[in-house]
């Protein structure tokens, strides 16, 4: 390599690569190793020339609308040049000098501001401005740890009562950026609500989900973002009334018409087999879809299915547990080993039975569903007089004291469920 003496300093050529030409107008660069010791220079250059190069990729890297592509770049790009990235606000107090030596390194030799390095070196990267639906979006990229190890049905059903609760937001105070969402904006859709409720018959209940997923959005927006803003969330529950509980079918009913011979021929024969097995299980329908040949034991000594987080989460650490198989839920598993893949993370489950059970007069009262066969299950266990720990554990419920023990076997279970069984 060979160097070039200009004013007692050493300095080398070189070719600026292509692929800097967006951000390099000049097509060689001088550059100097502040030394006129040519070993000293020789030591020196690969280094030099290394960091021009991290600094042209820096730049390279900035040169796009993506705010945080953009800002990683500038950090690097300040550190390259012997700054901390600092805000545009932060760098206006510091002291005189130190202000002053960051607008040097923002000059180029004849005089002018290099834009670039100015927004490195002065802080003017420029935060998003963020609408509510781009706020959402970002949301999916900031919470993807949420969604670890949740099938596509069970992502799906996290998604949609955000994306609902958001554009019901925006229906009401427009789609505006998440810096502008004042007090009166949200007391006008909290309002809302208070009008779809006294109206429509809708319930406080859902008028909280919408104001919790919208507070969960944006406030991880504005936390993973650092934006800084002071957002307006608090205090807008609505107070509700007498929570409806959902009713359990009675044990007649379930013998008389549930299970009456005909009954269900008409239900495809998955969805059959799936409900039969709640009556004796208790398992969410959820549960009893996703199971596979892995989790269905018919060949143990005590036939049984294990609830596990295979291809989803559970709903909770409670949640995995091992159910015998009984009366005519063992049978119907019988006719499925290796489970039901018509319905294996499949939305459709609940809404086929249930439309079924309403057209087929098999609900013992409105507000019945599939579901009440899971609280008919442990009305029964509880009129048997099982256990509190053995019935949290075959429902997958939290114990509301400390855990001591590996708890029922599955024998004692069985044992203990088989005089109620169907």
């Amino acid at each position: 390599m060979k160097f070039v003496n200009r004013n007692g300093r050493l300095h080398f050529r070189k070719r600026v690569p292509k692929r800097f030409a967006d951000i390099e107008p000049r097509e060689y660069v001088w550059i100097s190793l502040h030394t006129d010791l040519e070993d000293v220079a020789r030591r020196k250059a690969g280094a030099v020339w290394e960091e021009m190069l991290e600094a042209w990729e820096a730049k390279l890297h900035g040169d796009t609308d993506d705010y945080d592509a953009r800002l990683a770049a500038a950090k690097s790009l300040a550190g390259i040049r012997g700054f901390r990235y600092l805000p545009a606000a932060q760098v206006a107090k510091l002291p005189k000098a130190d202000f002053y030596a960051r607008a040097m390194a923002t000059m180029r030799k004849d005089g002018s501001i290099d834009p670039v390095e100015a927004e490195a070196i002065m802080g003017g990267v420029r935060k998003p401005e963020l609408t509510l639906s781009q706020c959402l979006k970002e949301f999916w990229k900031l919470a993807d740890d949420r969604i670890m190890g949740k099938s596509e049905d069970q992502i799906r059903r996290w998604r949609n009562p955000r994306i609902k609760a958001i554009n019901n937001l925006i229906s009401v105070i427009g789609d505006v950026e998440i810096a502008a969402v004042s007090a009166d904006d949200m007391l006008d859709f909290r309002e809302w609500w208070l009008e779809r409720i006294r109206d429509k018959g809708l319930t406080a209940n859902s008028a909280n989900k919408d104001i919790i997923h919208i507070a969960n959005v944006l406030r991880t927006v504005n936390k993973m973002k650092r934006l800084g803003l002071d957002l307006p969330l608090s205090d807008l529950s609505i107070k509700e009334g007498d929570k409806k509980t959902r009713p359990a079918f009675s044990v007649e009913w379930i013998t008389t018409k549930i299970l009456a011979p005909g009954a269900l021929d008409g239900l495809n024969a998955e969805a059959r087999a799936i409900l039969l097995g709640m009556v004796n299980t208790g398992y969410r329908p959820s549960e009893g879809a996703s199971l596979g040949p892995d989790q269905i034991h018919l060949d143990h000594a005590v036939p049984h299915i294990s609830i596990e987080p295979v291809g989803r989460q559970l709903k909770s650490q409670y949640a995995r547990r091992k159910i015998p198989l009984l009366g005519v839920s063992l049978e119907a598993f019988k006719l499925f080993p290796d489970g039901f893949p018509r319905y294996r993370d499949r939305a459709s489950l609940s809404a086929t039975v249930n439309k079924y059970l309403r057209a087929n007069g098999l609900l013992e009262t409105p507000e019945h569903s599939m579901y009440s066969l899971r609280h008919s299950f442990e009305d029964r266990m509880l009129a048997a007089g099982i256990d509190e720990r053995v019935r949290r554990d075959v429902f997958g419920h939290r114990l509301n004291r400390e855990r001591y023990g590996a708890g029922a076997s599955l024998e004692l279970a069985r044992d203990l469920i088989k005089p109620l069984a169907l």
